[in-house]
């Protein structure tokens, strides 16, 4: 079942923050480039515009080796994983 939390910081291309989460949540079948490789800024500018300051709706399909929730998200009704997967690697 989602769950409707308001994101507060974007973390990268594939992983934010929400106000209502103490470790971050990462997009199910997204890979963007982490900090330092080549489209990281674009990838993490292109979640930022879809999700930044926005309450989504997110239904964990798993959690990583960190403990985070692996989720599928949606944003106004749009898949934001589907949206992602372009800034993929």
């Amino acid at each position: 079942m989602a769950k409707r939390e308001h994101v507060t910081r974007v973390i990268d291309g594939d992983t934010f923050e929400t106000a209502s989460r103490k470790r971050p949540v990462r997009l199910a079948g997204v890979d963007a480039p982490e900090k330092g490789q080549p489209g990281c800024a674009q990838a993490k500018r292109a979640l930022e515009q879809l999700i930044g300051g926005q309450t989504v709706e997110i239904e964990t399909v798993a959690r990583d080796a960190y403990g985070r929730s692996v989720a599928r998200v949606k944003a106004g009704g749009r898949s934001v994983n589907r949206a992602m997967q372009v800034h993929s690697k």
